[in-house]
Formats: structure tokens, sequence, C-alpha cells
């Protein structure tokens, strides 16, 4: 089906011009039909859109049309997006302990079940028991289906997750269940699927709770919260958030204490009007953030930055923040000083290297001994095989010795063709 010329699909915004709308065909009356709007081969336009140009067409009644519609079709991708990444989406560990409602509190261990991939229970700890009713002896070895009335996650499922085991990565389901008391609940189960060294399923990991109770999700996602921020706020190392435009929306108190500054003094500034850096340094650090923005990927690397004249060395981790939806809506940051961990490491190699200096001389002046044995008489017993760095030390030993002593070698072996065994005692 040909397309018409005047027909535009939006760009980011949503948007449409005006000019894209009026670009058709004003000569050609082919196709026109009486009535509704249609499209050049005489096809009703898709939506409830005009797509043909005519005298009798409002631009800017089309242009709204056209934007409208296309409002309509972003929002409920957004909206089914959503839903997708709320029922079977992948989570990371810190997005599965926010959002999952554990029952017994914030700081409390959740309902934790274990099961192979035949339904056979492994592991059902105390919470678990508290939320459905039967025992760790009970529950152990009989099938979950038997003990909740639920196969929470089904085969399909458990073969699509298989990720990195680092990455502890999470994905929630949905189900009705019962308890042994035979009382209906709605269930959350928060997943991972574990794997052997082969990458064969070992079994599978859920954190379990009751789901429907809004209010008491609401308040366990603010203690969540309040644990977490406890968490960063008392981390050694500086942590901080920025937007797209590089302004800080987020920073621990770590950082602001570096500074001398309370945190709300530094939110909505940029790296230079933040002034903690020189401004060569600061240009640094937003390349950096930049890269990671352009890219999508998190770097971590060292680096060392130069303060009026004094390094200070860091270990670097920055990495991409994303929306609900994925989308890169800044740049985050972890950065830990290394400065005294590598003056102490330079340090330590400095005497490392005086211990072994110290240690070569020693050593030399054992396998080369000088014993003054009378007024003029010296011996050097030589134990060992004596190769050409020794023979070398030898005679170097010796012509010292001889100097400080005032000896004269009157009858003597030369020591590279001396036996190893054998003592020349020089006179």
């Amino acid at each position: 089906m040909g397309r018409d010329r005047g027909e535009r699909t939006s760009g980011p915004f949503g948007g449409a011009d005006a000019d894209a709308v009026s670009g058709g065909d004003h000569d050609s009356e082919a196709g026109s039909t009486a009535g509704g709007p249609c499209q050049l081969d005489g096809g009703p336009a898709p939506g409830g859109v005009s797509a043909r140009i005519d005298g009798e067409v409002d631009y800017k009644a089309e242009c709204r049309a056209l934007r409208a519609r296309v409002e309509e079709l972003e929002s409920e991708l957004a909206s089914r997006r959503d839903e997708l990444g709320r029922e079977r989406g992948l989570v990371s560990a810190a997005a599965a302990y926010i959002d999952a409602p554990f029952a017994l509190g914030a700081t409390q261990v959740p309902a934790l079940i274990h099961w192979r991939l035949d339904g056979t229970v492994t592991r059902w700890n105390d919470a678990a028991r508290c939320l459905f009713g039967w025992s760790e002896d009970e529950a152990v070895g009989r099938r979950l289906s038997e003990l909740v009335a639920a196969d929470p996650v089904s085969p399909e499922e458990v073969e699509a997750f298989n990720h990195d085991p680092g990455e502890s990565l999470f994905a929630t389901a949905a189900s009705a269940a019962r308890t042994r008391e035979g009382d209906a609940l709605t269930c959350r189960w928060t997943y991972a699927v574990l794997r052997d060294e082969r990458g064969d399923v070992r079994e599978i990991a859920a954190i379990v709770d009751e789901g429907d109770d809004p209010r008491r999700r609401e308040r366990l996602l603010h203690e969540r919260h309040q644990m977490l921020l406890q968490l960063v706020d008392n981390s050694p190392n500086v942590m901080f958030i920025k937007d797209p435009e590089g302004r800080y929306v987020f920073l621990n108190r770590p950082y602001a204490r570096a500074l001398g500054r309370h945190a709300i003094e530094l939110l909505g500034k940029d790296e230079h009007e933040l002034g903690g850096t020189p401004p060569d340094v600061a240009d640094r650090i937003v390349e950096k953030e930049r890269e990671v923005f352009a890219s999508g990927q998190a770097m971590r690397y060292q680096e060392v930055l130069d303060f009026g004249g004094q390094n200070a060395y860091f270990f670097t981790a920055k990495f991409p923040v994303r929306n609900e939806r994925g989308e890169l809506v800044g740049v985050g940051g972890v950065v830990r000083e290394d400065t005294d961990l590598r003056r102490a490491e330079a340090e330590r190699a400095a005497l490392q290297e005086q211990i072994i200096a110290a240690q070569q001389e020693a050593l030399r002046e054992l396998s080369t001994p000088l014993i003054p044995l009378a007024d003029g008489v010296l011996a050097m017993p030589l134990v060992g095989t004596v190769d050409g760095a020794r023979a070398g030390q030898i005679m170097e030993t010796l012509l010292t010795g001889i100097s400080g002593q005032r000896a004269t070698p009157r009858s003597w072996t030369s020591p590279a063709c001396a036996p190893s065994t054998r003592s020349s005692p020089m006179r």
C-alpha cells in the first residue's frame, strides 16, 4: 500500500510539523472518497487521522490530531512496558530488597523458599512458616504446590532466567496461594534461578510475601529507604548522582563532609560550580562522566589528580543511572581515595629495597669472608661453587682487605682456580 507523502510520524516529543502535513499532492484527486478521512489508496487512515490533503482540510486541526494520536500510542506503549517490567522484569538485588514486601519488617529476614525443578522444597525458613503455617520439617522434601497450592514460576520462565550469578538479578511473579489452614493469599515471588557449574538448573530461590496490603507496603518501603540511606551515609566512600547536565541531584554525607559544607548547598551545582577541585581537574571529571553517559556503560579506573601541586590517588567507579523504563537519566559515581594507601605502599617498597640491599651486603660478606689471622696475614675460606660473579666479588674483597690490612700477597692460589673447599692464606 502506498504511503502518503503528507503522513509523518512523531519525533521524540510526539510532535508533527504542519509543513509535513501539507506536503501532499494538491493536484491529485485520485482515491478521494466522500465521508471520513482516507489515504491516497482509498483506504481509511489509521487511527481516524486523515492523511489526505485537499483544500478543505484544516491543517492545524490535522496537526493536533496527529499529535494526539502519537501521544496516545506512546502512552499505551509506556503502560505496557511498565506492566511487563512489573510482572516479569529483571531487577537488581537492591531493587528487589526495596520492592519486596517482607512480612516481618525491614530489618528481619524475609520468607525464603527454595525448590527444585520438580517442585521439591529444599529450603523453608522460619519466616515462611509464619506466612504459610508449615514448619521446616513438614515442608522440606514435599512439593511446593502441595504446601501453598501454587506453582509460581513456569518451566518457560525458569529456562529464560539465565544470567551471571554475580549480577544478583531477580525476576518477579504473582500468584494466588493458600495457607496450611486454607486461608487464601495473594503472594508476590521475587525469585532467581540458581545453576550449577555446567549451567544446569539447581534450584529456584524466592523471597515470598503476601502483597495485598498497600499501607504495610508503604511503611516498609519507607523503612527500607531509610536503611539504604544509612548504609550510603556511613560508607567511607564518596557517592553521588548527577543529572544529564552534570548537576548534583544526590550526594552522601562523606562527600559533603570532605568539602566541609552541608549537602543541601551542593545540590543543583555542576562540577565547576562546586569548586571542590581545580578547573582542569573538574574538566577531566566531567569528560569521564560524558563518556559514561554517551556509552551507557559503567567505567572503573584509577586516577591521579593534582590538587595544588600535591597528587591525590583515587579508585573511581562511574555508571549510568536509569529509570524504571530503562531510560538513561543520569550518571552515578562511587569514589575511594587511595592516597594514604599509595603513600604507605611507596614507603613499604622503599623500606623493602633497603632491607634487600642490607641482605645482599650481608650475603656478600658471608660468602667471601676475609679473616685476619696475624699481622699481615689474612685468610679467606671459600665454600661452595665459585662462579664468575662470586670470583669478581672475591677479588674485590681481597684487594680491599689487602690494602686495608697492608698485607703482601706472597704465596696464594687464584680463587677462580682454587678448589671450592680450600682456604687460601694471604701473607
